[in-house]
């Protein structure tokens, strides 16, 4: 059996712009001294006369892109995600966000799988930040193809979008010629009946792979690659979660403000149903290597089928 080829969804972010570039001289790109970490720097090598580094000051990075936009001009301002969202964070709320202009923010070395940068880079709390900024658009792709898809789908919104991107590579499971991207819908990526996985981000392959241990126990389970967070898919999750009455989320981030508060929100107001959220459990994250974060967090296939297993024998009794 061949291996399957794993590429780094901040590479696919780095290319999608050099594409982009290369259609649209409208597009300018922002970096904060790490051009190299966040892939940009590819399109600074394509298109030198659109990229600017405004050097270690993501605050200010973040007020020049808004600034950019007023001139009719899309810029993607990236940055790690813990910088992005969360240093600059009054900056895109006030400047990006309260006059809702068409600037893109690229976070990349989202969530544990950072690795050795340790908790400090660890951001597990962006999701929830970008949430709360009304207007803004929060989208977490799951592989290479749909990372560039996000991209370019990114370019052609009007108005703010804050795209989550990884470190670590992961698995390409997407058909490039097949598949297609649409901001704000879900994809079923293997129906079922017993119980709804709705995964974002590097737990969707992870998510895939579980759904296949529970098989082998008798378990059917949907699965639902959740692209966009916000805005969230409800009519997809509502219509699944009425069919199996029992959904696990699993995501690369805290359970508190993330995609699982997202559904929960969904499902309490429009249809009650017991929840499972898997992610980081009000925790920082430590140092190590991402493969073995992932495992030690339970947010691996094996950490996945383990709680889903743990959450169907509970809700028996219920």
């Amino acid at each position: 059996m061949s291996e399957v080829k794993k590429i780094a969804t901040r590479e696919s972010y780095g290319n999608a712009l050099v594409e982009l570039g290369n259609e649209h001289d409208d597009l300018v790109v922002l970096t904060a001294d790490l051009a190299a970490a966040t892939k940009t720097g590819v399109f600074k090598k394509a298109h030198p006369d659109k990229h600017i580094n405004v050097g270690i000051a993501e605050a200010n990075m973040t007020g020049i892109a808004a600034g950019i936009a007023t001139t009719g001009k899309v810029p993607f301002c990236s940055s790690f995600a813990m910088f992005s969202a969360g240093r600059a964070f009054e900056q895109v709320r006030n400047s990006i966000g309260y006059p809702h202009l068409n600037v893109k923010i690229g976070a990349t070395h989202a969530g544990i799988s950072v690795g050795e940068d340790g908790a400090s880079h660890q951001c597990n709390e962006d999701i929830a930040l970008m949430r709360t900024i009304p207007g803004m658009v929060i989208i977490n792709p799951a592989d290479d193809v749909e990372a560039r898809a996000a991209v370019k789908a990114a370019y052609e919104y009007v108005g703010p979008v804050y795209l989550r991107f990884g470190r670590a590579a992961v698995p390409v499971f997407n058909d490039e010629a097949t598949y297609k991207f649409e901001m704000g819908k879900g994809i079923v990526l293997k129906e079922g009946k017993d119980v709804t996985i709705v995964a974002t981000g590097l737990t969707v392959p992870e998510s895939m792979e579980a759904a296949k241990m529970l098989a082998n126990d008798g378990i059917d389970a949907e699965v639902i690659n959740i692209h966009t967070i916000k805005p969230l898919d409800e009519e997809l999750i509502l219509k699944s979660a009425k069919k199996t009455g029992k959904v696990v989320t699993a995501e690369e981030h805290s359970v508190i403000g993330g995609l699982g508060s997202a559904v929960c929100d969904c499902l309490s107001e429009k249809l009650p149903t017991p929840v499972k959220k898997i992610g980081m459990y009000d925790v920082f994250g430590e140092s190590g290597s991402a493969s073995a974060l992932i495992h030690k967090y339970q947010l691996d296939a094996e950490g996945i089928y383990n709680q889903i297993k743990e959450f169907l024998n509970k809700t028996k009794t219920w």
